[in-house]
């Protein structure tokens, strides 16, 4: 029985990872879940951390737990989302190594790459440039999460059989999405707005920026089965794919769409008919952010959910949690 913990199983990535693990289970492979609430173990707290291996000792560690938002969220709450990332990681990557796990994935974001790196962006474009400014801090934490599994493998691979592995989405999207009006990203505020425009029998709908950034995205379903592919990868073929100092992963679909186009597609799922308006004298973030996932796919593994049907099947969702919520 192999004992797997997945931090942050509440949130969109974690919830996934827990649907795929759970499917596996009914298929009869031999996998304890470990989860744990917020109220029940908090992440930022080191003690609360160490207690927690000590008594749950998880064989793996799938690190999904992040404070995450949009660029407003991001550029309002700089400070939290620096500590509580950086904290969390910490926590969880020493302890885990404290309690002798051997293998703990760790989830990135795409957000590690400078502003104006080469597109589509390759792994070793980390650390060429400067970053996107909204969302830095985030960006900082993410880069700190590679570099500690980074440096446990390098310290304690060979004298403890540490392998703590990287994989760092595309822009993800999909069930459990976070659809605040302020903090979210930009498919769940999208489809929140047009879907109560409709509702509201509104002639327009506003979006921030010019709508010409180009951003690639990745259904959260594939994002799962792509988590589990790379933790679960001979370490031979893991690290004959990567560099001990270069070791993340690139996750996506290798393909992009427009800001622009993005709404519109939105818009025709969510029966919008109106007129869409950008607002231009909103920040727009990275003009394009494009993932290179030739690293992954080599490996064996590429997206399978196409965008339409993706945002179809998220839409179908918010919907019946706006139901529930309204009841």
């Amino acid at each position: 029985m192999t004992k797997i913990y997945v931090a942050g199983h509440r949130g969109m990535v974690g919830s996934a990872i827990v649907r795929s693990l759970q499917a596996k289970q009914e298929e009869g492979e031999a996998i304890e879940l470990i989860i744990r609430t917020h109220a029940e173990l908090d992440l930022t707290d080191q003690a609360c951390v160490k207690s927690f291996f000590s008594d749950a000792r998880p064989d793996v560690v799938i690190l999904a737990a992040a404070k995450v938002g949009g660029i407003h969220a991001n550029n309002t709450y700089p400070a939290e989302f620096i500590y509580h990332n950086m904290m969390m990681e910490c926590n969880v990557v020493h302890q885990a190594w404290a309690a002798g796990v051997k293998r703990l994935l760790f989830l990135g974001s795409s957000c590690i790459y400078p502003k104006f790196a080469p597109q589509p962006m390759r792994e070793d474009s980390l650390l060429t440039g400067t970053l996107e400014p909204t969302n830095e801090p985030y960006a900082i934490a993410k880069i700190a999460g590679i570099k500690l599994c980074e440096s446990y493998n390098r310290q304690y691979g060979a004298s403890h059989g540490v392998d703590y592995r990287s994989v760092m989405p595309t822009n993800l999207y999909g069930p459990n999405d976070n659809f605040h009006p302020e903090n979210s990203h930009v498919v769940p505020a999208l489809m929140r707005r047009f879907h109560e425009a409709v509702a509201a029998d509104a002639s327009e709908v506003v979006i921030w920026g010019s709508g010409k950034p180009y951003r690639e995205f990745l259904h959260v379903d594939d994002m799962a089965e792509a988590a589990l592919f790379v933790l679960n990868l001979p370490q031979a073929i893991y690290e004959a794919n990567t560099l001990p100092m270069l070791s993340h992963i690139n996750v996506g679909t290798g393909q992009e769409v427009s800001i622009a186009e993005l709404a519109e597609l939105i818009a025709k799922i969510t029966d919008f008919s109106g007129k869409i308006v950008f607002d231009s004298s909103k920040p727009d973030g990275t003009p394009r952010k494009l993932m290179d996932v030739s690293r992954l796919k080599n490996m064996g593994w590429s997206a399978k959910i196409g965008l339409r049907e993706g945002l179809e099947n998220t839409y179908r969702w918010y919907q019946q949690a706006s139901m529930v919520r309204s009841v």
